[in-house]
């Protein structure tokens, strides 16, 4: 995918601050330090438009980037926290579950998990949840370059067997870090793109 343009739009914690613009979203769901900023950073070419934190669990609003005007990305909370309060957790919890189930406009979620651990039960409930609501859940396993090649495919397995996938689900080991995976993922996202029949400008990157 050619990124020609992409910009932070707005933080939203209720439907009335959602974008007005009709342009179809994917949302990236995960644990609090699993990467989503990282790996929004990455897609696109920037070092900074998402804001990474380094304190887990600070995200508490959806956060929306226009790219290319043409599509949303959207980051959300991310949840699993073990230092974050019951209460933020509740509301956390409240604030993804009104977007998923009210936003007409997105059309995929990316399910972001370590590739260097198990996924926990919140991971398993927010794939089921994805699943259940018809959308492929492509999971994407992150921070592939701290991995040894070695241990890779044993690892790939075990997330595919925790989290119940058939066969023609898709999972994509990838690295922020040496951008390992990043054209395989938009691959895949251009895909839903096409298979929703939405005018996309699909163009290659050139390579670097």
């Amino acid at each position: 995918m050619k990124i020609k343009s992409s910009e932070f739009i707005i933080s939203a914690v209720k439907q009335s601050q959602y974008p007005t613009d009709g342009l179809p979203e994917i949302a990236l769901a995960g644990r609090s330090n699993v990467g989503k900023s990282s790996l929004i950073n990455m897609l696109v070419n920037r070092k900074k438009l998402a804001r990474t934190s380094s304190a887990p669990g600070k995200t508490q609003t959806i956060n929306f980037y226009k790219i290319n005007n043409e599509f949303h990305l959207v980051d959300l909370p991310g949840y699993g926290f073990a230092k974050v309060s019951k209460k933020n957790k509740e509301e956390w919890g409240r604030i993804i579950e009104e977007y998923l189930t009210s936003r007409e406009n997105l059309i995929e979620v990316l399910q972001l998990v370590d590739i260097r651990h198990k996924p926990t039960q919140q991971d398993k409930q927010m794939y089921n949840w994805i699943k259940y609501f018809g959308y492929k859940g492509i999971v994407v396993a992150t921070k592939l370059d701290k991995l040894k090649r070695s241990q890779r495919q044993k690892n790939i397995n075990t997330i595919r067997k925790e989290l119940e996938m058939n066969q023609d689900d898709i999972l994509v080991p990838i690295s922020s870090m040496n951008r390992e995976g990043k054209e395989v993922l938009w691959e895949a996202i251009c895909k839903v793109f096409i298979e929703k029949g939405l005018n996309i400008t699909i163009e290659e990157a050139a390579e670097i």
